[in-house]
């Protein structure tokens, strides 16, 4: 691909929680996000306000090149434009942080979705929510047999 000075070039890798700046995390640990993928890139990017994107996918990070992530190519111009950001470290923070925001939310989602328990009328959820229980113990213990072939004095 030919050198385009107005595009930013944004990997998923930039933004793992678990490698080190050294490893090639280039935002700080408060806009990092545990297990970054493209389309939660894209996403994050999208929320954000950028405009100009382009996605590509199977692609692999020249430091990285066992693991396919993608990148998306970010036009400067469009981003100095749409979210006010001059140079690539602003960009991907503010992607950086949006995405972790989002991470954050949907974690507390679930967590409540699954503490308010199934919903009335759920019968596959109820079932599997009782089928946790303590009958289950009872069960275990009740398929013990007794040998029959010794006899009493």
């Amino acid at each position: 691909m030919d050198h385009n000075p107005d595009r930013i070039c944004v990997w998923p890798g930039y933004f793992d929680a678990k490698t080190s700046r050294r490893s090639g995390r280039r935002v700080p640990r408060d806009s990092s996000v545990i297990k970054p993928d493209l389309e939660g890139l894209f996403y994050a990017a999208c929320k954000v306000g950028l405009r100009k994107i382009k996605r590509e996918e199977d692609v692999s990070h020249p430091n990285r090149p066992y693991g396919k992530e993608g990148r998306l190519w970010v036009s400067s111009s469009g981003a100095k434009q749409s979210i006010g950001a001059s140079n690539k470290e602003e960009v991907l923070q503010m992607i950086g942080a949006e995405w972790r925001q989002m991470q954050k939310d949907a974690k507390q989602n679930e967590a409540q979705r699954v503490a308010e328990g199934p919903k009335a009328g759920d019968k596959r959820g109820r079932s599997q929510r009782k089928s946790r229980g303590q009958g289950n113990q009872q069960n275990q213990r009740s398929s013990f047999k007794k040998r029959s072939g010794f006899k009493k004095r």
